[in-house]
C-alpha cells in the first residue's frame, strides 16, 4: 500500500489535477441541466432529485478512481447524457419506481455484456479510422463553440483563446489552466459571476424499492441500454485508443454496468465510459507522459465525489459561471484530441471514405429511433467500409451456400 501511495505521489502533477477538475466541471455545467429537465418531466421532489444527482456523482466518481488506479490510465466515467435525453422524452409515461426497475434492467444488461466479452469482439471488427472519425464528429461542435461564443461574449472568448495560444507556445502543459484562470477573472470583471445565488446543502440518498413493468423495461430499459452502449461506451473506448491506451473493454464495461445496477435504487439512470470529458484527460494537456495521465482520472473521480455530496446544490455553483466560459474552456481543452482524431481518421487511404461518411453522419445530429448520430455514424462507416473494402462476393457466396445447405 505504501509503495502504491508513493507512486501516486511521484506521478502527481498540477496539470493532470486541474484537467480532472475541468472535465468534472464540463460534466456538471452542461449535462446536469438536462437532469433537471428530466426531473421536471417525472415530477420528482427536490429530495429525489438530490438523491439522483448524488447517485450518478458517487457512481461516476468511484468507478473513475478505481479503474484509473487499476489500469493506470485516465479512465473517465460519466452518467449517460443520451440516457437523460431519452428520459426527458419518455419518463412521463412511467412511475418513478417502474423507472428504477428499468434502470436496474439496463445496468444488468450492460454488466452481462461486459463480462461476456462480446463488446470487445464487436469492436475488433470496426476499423480504428471509423471510430476516431466518429469521435472527431462528436468533438467538432465543442471546438466550434469556442468561436460561436465570440458573438455573445467576445472579450472573454478572445482573451481565453489568445491566452491558450500564447501559453501553448511557451508553457503547453498549462495552456488550458491559464485560459481557465483568465476566463474566470474576466467573468468577474464584467460582473457575469452570480455567486450570490449559491446555496450549500448536503445530499441525502433515498432508496426507492423498484417495481418491474414490462412497458417500462421496453420503453425505458432497452432504449437506455442501447443508447448507453452505442453513444457513450463505444466513443469512450475510441477516446482511449485514439490516445494510445490499449485498455481492455470488458472490465471497463462490466464495472460501469455494475455501478449502474447498484446505484439505480437511489435514482441513477446509468454510469458509463465518458467520451467528451475523457478526451480532455487523455491528451497531452494532462501530462506529456501518457503513463502519468491517470492522475487526471483520479482527480476527476475525487471531484465527482465531493460535488455529489451537495446534490442539487452543485447546479447552482456551475450555473454561476457564464455559459460562454464553459463552452470556450471545453473547446480549448479538446483541441488536441480533435487534431489527433482527425489525423488518425484520415491516415489510412483505403478507409478515408468510410471515415468521412462516419464523420459527416456524426456531425449531422440525426436521431433515429431515439438513438443518436454517433451510433448511426458508426453504422454508416462500417457499411461503407464493407462495400468498399470487404469481400462482398465471398459474403454473398457463403450466404447462398448456407441457404442451399439448409434447403437440402
Amino acid at each position: 500500500m505504501s509503495s502504491r501511495l508513493r507512486q501516486l505521489h511521484n506521478d502527481f502533477s498540477l496539470s493532470a489535477f486541474i484537467v480532472g477538475l475541468i472535465a468534472t466541471m464540463v460534466s456538471y455545467a452542461g449535462p446536469l441541466l438536462i437532469v433537471f429537465q428530466a426531473a421536471k418531466v417525472a415530477g420528482l421532489s427536490e429530495a429525489l432529485l438530490s438523491s439522483w444527482i448524488w447517485a450518478i456523482s458517487f457512481g461516476t466518481g468511484l468507478t473513475a478512481i478505481v479503474l484509473s488506479i487499476w489500469f493506470k490510465a485516465p479512465i473517465i466515467t460519466a452518467w449517460s447524457t443520451p440516457g437523460v435525453v431519452l428520459l426527458v422524452a419518455s419518463w412521463s409515461a412511467y412511475s418513478f419506481s417502474d423507472a428504477i426497475g428499468a434502470f436496474l434492467f439496463a445496468g444488468l444488461a450492460i454488466t452481462l455484456l461486459g463480462i461476456s466479452g462480446l463488446f470487445t469482439k464487436i469492436m475488433k471488427h470496426v476499423p480504428q479510422s471509423i471510430t476516431t472519425a466518429m469521435l472527431a464528429g462528436i468533438l467538432l461542435s465543442f471546438g466550434v463553440q469556442v468561436f460561436v461564443s465570440m458573438q455573445d461574449f467576445p472579450a472573454l472568448a478572445i482573451a481565453m483563446l489568445l491566452t491558450y495560444l500564447l501559453a501553448k507556445r511557451w508553457t503547453p502543459r498549462y495552456a488550458v489552466v491559464f485560459s481557465l484562470l483568465v476566463g474566470v477573472a474576466i467573468a468577474f470583471g464584467f460582473g457575469r459571476m452570480h455567486l450570490d445565488h449559491i446555496q450549500v446543502k448536503l445530499a441525502e440518498p433515498i432508496f426507492t424499492m423498484p417495481t418491474f413493468s414490462l412497458d417500462a423495461i421496453i420503453g425505458l430499459g432497452i432504449p437506455l441500454f442501447i443508447v448507453t452502449m452505442a453513444s457513450q461506451n463505444a466513443p469512450g473506448m475510441s477516446v482511449l485508443k485514439a490516445d494510445g491506451y490499449d485498455t481492455p473493454a470488458s472490465p471497463l464495461i462490466a464495472t460501469t454496468g455494475l455501478a449502474s445496477f447498484l446505484m439505480a435504487p437511489f435514482g441513477s439512470h446509468g454510469i458509463n465510459l465518458a467520451a467528451i470529458t475523457a478526451a480532455i484527460c487523455t491528451g497531452k494537456e494532462a501530462h506529456p507522459d501518457p503513463d502519468k495521465r491517470y492522475i487526471a482520472g483520479i482527480s476527476s473521480g475525487l471531484f465527482y465525489l465531493v460535488f455529489g455530496m451537495f446534490g442539487a446544490t452543485i447546479a447552482s455553483v456551475f450555473s454561476a459561471f457564464p455559459k460562454e466560459l464553459t463552452a470556450v474552456i471545453a473547446g480549448l481543452a479538446l483541441f488536441a484530441s480533435l487534431i489527433s482524431s482527425l489525423t488518425s481518421a484520415m491516415s489510412e487511404p483505403s478507409h478515408r471514405e468510410s471515415a468521412l461518411i462516419t464523420f459527416l453522419v456524426t456531425i449531422s445530429g440525426m436521431s433515429i429511433a431515439g438513438i443518436g448520430a454517433a451510433f448511426w455514424g458508426l453504422v454508416a462507416g462500417v457499411v461503407t467500409n464493407l462495400i468498399l473494402n470487404g469481400d462482398v462476393r465471398r459474403w454473398f457466396t457463403n450466404a447462398k451456400h448456407k441457404k442451399s445447405s439448409t434447403e437440402s
